[in-house]
């Protein structure tokens, strides 16, 4: 019997009743949900940082005299940060805990992001120069990265194998969730109090979530530490089936990006939509996205199929990314039934965003299951690397995309990318 087996047959103890920390601290068998409201809070909170800035795109572009080149570097390397300091943090997670690595993360994050909205903001006097924006968000992602590993760990220590889908699920709802309520308020708020009401909410949030954490973010007593079910196969970056999970996961994100970086500047440019439809749109795919997020870690949890339902998840994005390529390419060839198209092409762009963002805890709870709950940190900071490379590139690459083929030639790419992702989360033999 594999250790990964034999940890699906003894949970954790803290959740069987009370127990005490090692510092004598009493932890109720409710105790993991407070934790999971950390890992929800401190997600959300930067999700709103990472999805909720590029929804500003249209008034960020704007505000600082930006060309789409500019404007896809400055939040290209937003992405980058996270991509280049994900792994480290959760090297570090692995090493120092899930709440020192948190509390640190998130506290910087909150002060860098402070010292944006005093510093890096268009004024009377002057506007920044693109690469301070630019290099500006790049700290910001380089600090952000320690929350996904941490709040990842303390999640798969507090809870059962059974359970853990669904938490996890729970945990990736955040991710949405934050970026919604971004895409929801950071537009208007930027358009009517600029940038420094923007960085200065946001800081605040970040700030908060530190709070939380301090307060009820625990590693579990000895007897119920997840690192007490290691899984008896080779370290996460030595394990070539963590490596292709975390490959397909980025894969699978490279679509996922260019909704949330650029389906704000697609809506305006191409279908006229202003800034409260576009806001409408791009929180109804971030709902959306919530929702089957849960539904998704509940089912997978029950019938065992987490393999299958990502390549469901790959094949559905790919036909919805494909269905929205046809689209474009018909609005210019169809001038009678044009209003029509353009009236479908935000629900098109709503179910692609959607579909293409529904299978994140189910993928970041097989990996998990994968490594071994000890290595929870390492393992999901690998995967991170990748998702947010394609934070990176996807905003850099889509500029030239434009350039080249326009808006068909964006979503083809999409389309292409998600195709690629099904075989790869095959099951290898």
């Amino acid at each position: 019997m594999s250790a990964i087996d034999c940890a699906d047959q003894q949970p954790p103890q803290i959740l069987q009743g009370s127990a005490a920390s090692p510092a004598g601290r009493v932890f109720g068998p409710n105790h993991r949900w407070k934790v999971l409201g950390i890992g929800v809070a401190a997600n959300a909170g930067f999700s709103a940082t990472f999805s909720g800035i590029p929804a500003t795109a249209v008034v960020l572009r704007q505000s600082y005299h930006l060309g789409n080149a500019e404007l896809g570097l400055a939040l290209g390397l937003l992405g980058l940060g996270v991509a280049l300091s994900e792994l480290p943090w959760g090297l570090l997670t692995d090493r120092w805990g899930d709440r020192r690595v948190l509390l640190i993360g998130l506290g910087a994050t909150a002060a860098w992001l402070l010292a944006m909205a005093m510093l890096v903001v268009p004024t009377m006097s002057g506007i920044p120069d693109v690469m301070l924006l630019a290099a500006s968000l790049l700290v910001t992602g380089l600090l952000g990265g320690s929350v996904n590993g941490s709040s990842g760990r303390a999640i798969m220590a507090w809870f059962r194998e059974n359970e853990r889908g669904f938490a996890m699920s729970i945990r990736q709802t955040a991710v949405p969730l934050g970026g919604g309520l971004g895409a929801l308020v950071l537009p208007s708020l930027a358009l009517a109090f600029g940038f420094a009401a923007v960085f200065g909410l946001l800081a605040a949030v970040s700030a908060l979530s530190a709070l939380f954490a301090w307060r009820w973010l625990h590693e579990p007593p000895p007897a119920g530490e997840a690192h007490a079910v290691l899984s008896d196969g080779p370290a996460p970056l030595r394990n070539i089936e963590v490596w292709r999970i975390s490959t397909a996961i980025g894969l699978l994100c490279f679509p996922q990006v260019a909704v949330l970086t650029f389906a704000s500047v697609f809506l305006h440019d191409f279908a006229g939509l202003g800034t409260t439809a576009i806001s409408a749109s791009l929180t109804a795919v971030q709902v959306g996205a919530m929702v089957m997020r849960v539904w998704s870690g509940r089912f997978t949890d029950r019938h065992g199929n987490r393999r299958q339902f990502l390549r469901l998840c790959s094949a559905l994005s790919a036909l919805a990314f494909v269905v929205l390529w046809v689209l474009v390419l018909a609005v210019p060839a169809m001038p009678a039934s044009q209003s029509f198209l353009l009236a479908v092409l935000p629900l098109v762009l709503v179910v692609a965003g959607i579909s293409v963002s529904a299978w994140h805890g189910v993928a970041y709870t097989e990996l998990a299951t994968l490594a071994g709950a000890g290595h929870v940190g390492t393992a999901l900071s690998l995967a991170n690397s990748f998702v947010f490379v394609g934070f990176f590139l996807v905003p850099v690459a889509i500029p030239g995309l434009l350039h080249l083929w326009s808006w068909p030639g964006v979503w083809l790419s999409a389309a292409a990318c998600a195709l690629v992702a099904w075989p790869v989360f095959l099951k290898r033999a």
